[in-house]
């Protein structure tokens, strides 16, 4: 979004009454008139200063003729707004969209964590598993002549997998040969 955008989003939220107060509003005058580069001609200032016009007719003179020189104007005048009142700046409903997550957006993030919540312990579980079936596969591949070789990784694998599962593939392999 831009910069003159969002002012003219905040616009109402600005000029509404008792937000922004005479002295805020001189200040920000001020500032945005000696700010490099100039924002405000000194005449520009003295008429956006000007006590005997309404407070109200004032910053929405001073809203629109900023949001008519550009963005830049408009950007300096939210940094203003923010120096010299931060609590409404902080308050400002284009804030608060900015704020606020595009729903439709993916959170890469959160999709990340959400993807990888289980943790290396489940990764190892399942890679222990699929390699566990892979050589139980191999073994039972009747082209093969590792019968003997299996039966010593089946021997200690009490350390990789449960006793009751080694035990099971160790009686299937003593089947193997008697077929």
């Amino acid at each position: 979004q831009s910069y003159c955008h969002r002012l003219q989003h905040d616009m109402y939220f600005l000029t509404n009454t008792s937000r922004l107060n005479e002295q805020v509003v001189d200040k920000i005058v001020l500032q945005l008139n000696r700010v490099y580069p100039q924002i405000l001609t000194n005449e520009e200032a003295e008429k956006f200063r000007n006590p005997k016009a309404s407070l109200h007719t004032r910053l929405s003179d001073l809203l629109k003729h900023l949001q008519k020189k550009g963005d830049r104007h408009c950007q300096e005048f939210y940094r203003a707004l923010q120096i010299n009142a931060e609590q409404l700046f902080n308050d400002l409903p284009s804030r608060k969209i900015l704020k606020t997550p595009d729903p439709t957006e993916i959170d890469t993030d959160k999709e990340q964590y959400m993807l990888n919540d289980r943790g290396p312990v489940f990764f190892l579980a399942c890679f222990s598993v699929a390699a566990g079936l892979a050589l139980f596969w191999y073994c039972c591949n009747s082209e093969t002549q590792v019968i003997g070789r299996a039966r010593r990784i089946l021997g200690f694998s009490p350390i990789i997998i449960g006793r009751h599962v080694r035990n099971i593939c160790m009686l299937y392999l003593e089947d193997i040969p008697r077929n």
